[in-house]
């Protein structure tokens, strides 16, 4: 069985368009089978993406595990000030957030790669709705790269359900000096705030 983080060559195609409404406002997106939450914008992403236009975000931001651009694209909506990198293992989530990004006018930088190992910038913020499926080694190697990715005073936010493991997620994230804080919960899903230690 294939997953959304993992490329399927014998994948295909059903691109569509989706709609669905952010903040009372209708929103249009590229979509097609292979790729996370394919149909709609996911809750987790949603409460992130709530939370993270409340938040004074500035620089250079990565969406790591990017999908189809939901977060970052609608991010810049709110904060057009802000660089922004996407980034996914998937090709086809890697496209489509091309595609997204073009049609909300938005000129980002778009990177191929599994986790960091193809990206060589330094951020001053990380956000990302981890693919919690791949299981903890890979999930908390991103953490400990994004580590070594932010620049000084550099803070990562990450939505995951307590009940898949966001109190060890925090446990972990302090273990590589992060100082890390809940600063959201809505049904189930946490918000967590890490900042990197000088």
């Amino acid at each position: 069985m294939s997953y959304y983080f993992t490329n399927d060559p014998n994948k295909t195609t059903n691109r569509k368009k989706i709609d669905f409404r952010f903040s009372g406002v209708l929103r249009t997106f590229i979509s097609d089978d292979g790729v996370f939450s394919k149909s709609t914008l996911d809750f987790g992403s949603r409460v992130l993406l709530e939370t993270l236009i409340e938040e004074n975000l500035k620089g250079r931001v990565v969406d790591m595990g990017c999908g189809l651009g939901y977060i970052g694209i609608l991010l810049k909506e709110y904060k057009p000030e802000i660089l922004l990198t996407m980034v996914d293992i998937n090709e086809t989530a890697v496209a489509l957030a091309k595609e997204n990004s073009a049609l909300y006018r938005q000129n980002n930088v778009v990177i191929c790669s599994n986790g960091f190992e193809s990206v060589d910038d330094n951020f001053d913020v990380i956000v990302s709705n981890p693919p919690i499926r791949t299981g903890k080694k890979i999930i908390y190697k991103m953490f400990s790269d994004g580590y070594d990715h932010l620049n000084e005073g550099g803070i990562m936010y990450l939505v995951i359900k307590r009940k898949q493991g966001a109190e060890s997620a925090i446990r972990y994230l302090q273990s590589i000096k992060f100082t890390a804080e809940v600063i959201s919960k809505k049904g189930g899903y946490w918000v967590i705030k890490a900042s990197k230690q000088n």
